[in-house]
């Protein structure tokens, strides 16, 4: 039996044309998806309990929208879902980290599974901050993991570890495999499974699962964790691109006005 808590984040849908306004994004307007990365993580955490037996608990932050992403795990396989309800904590990835490993260590689960980074942001630190807090040995990156006894795996023994996860992860488009006792945290690469969709049996289910909803007066935090390290001013979008150019002529003509772009406008040469 294993307890996986796979940490869940809502982002907008990067597909989908996003509205600056205000230095902030317009969520009028705005599609909100689980974030696609951690979609990897809560689909290798259903297969893993399907497999040995278990549960698994989704955990994000975020304000009250952010209960559509957590029902929607639920619908997928989840057994529960957990709410930290402080959209202001998404700012600064030391506080969110820090509260984050407050809700999960009184589950004590086994194993703790992220997105390898959030889209919105293109941030992947959080999960990493969190084993840093829970004291845990992570792997990141995963295009496969197996979980099995340190004797299957070929693994040296830790003491007071059972299990272990053997993880291959991408390297900078190279392959790395490592073997960790758990607990531990994994972060989820694409590639690493194809993820499911809700089934209507499935939605139906997610109505009776629990969310529990939590604050960040109901957990233990020390001082250093609630202190935040960084504050966004301002949120922008990428500059306008300028309309793209048609050399014509013969290719030394294309080659001398191609030359003469790079100098006067692109200022490359």
């Amino acid at each position: 039996m294993l307890k996986i808590v796979v940490l869940l984040k809502q982002t907008f849908d990067t597909e989908e044309k996003i509205k600056i306004i205000d230095g902030a994004v317009d969520e009028r307007d705005a599609k909100y998806v689980i974030n696609p990365y951690d979609e990897y993580a809560l689909e290798e955490a259903i297969r893993l309990k399907e497999k040995h037996g278990g549960e698994v608990i989704v955990a994000g932050c975020g304000p009250d929208r952010a209960k559509e992403a957590l029902r929607t795990a639920l619908a997928i396989g989840a057994d529960e879902a957990i709410l930290l309800d402080d959209e202001s904590l998404t700012d600064d990835s030391s506080q969110l980290a820090a509260a984050l490993a407050a809700v999960i260590a009184p589950l004590s689960p086994e194993l703790v599974l992220a997105g390898l980074f959030a889209v919105d942001t293109g941030s992947g630190s959080v999960a990493l901050q969190v084993a840093q807090h829970l004291d845990l040995p992570h792997a990141s990156a995963a295009l496969k993991l197996t979980i099995d006894s340190g004797e299957q795996l070929g693994a040296a023994h830790v003491p007071g570890a059972a299990r272990y996860a053997l993880v291959d992860r991408d390297v900078e488009g190279d392959m790395e495999t490592v073997c960790i006792p758990l607990p531990a945290l994994i972060t989820a690469q694409q590639g690493l499974n194809e993820p499911r969709y809700p089934s209507l049996p499935g939605i139906m289910k997610a109505k009776r699962k629990p969310l529990r909803v939590v604050t960040l007066a109901d957990l233990t935090i020390s001082a250093d964790g609630a202190e935040a390290r960084t504050a966004r001013t301002e949120l922008t979008p990428p500059p306008q691109r300028a309309a793209g150019k048609r050399l014509g002529g013969t290719a030394e003509e294309q080659t001398r006005e191609l030359v003469l772009l790079l100098q006067t406008e692109a200022k490359l040469l």
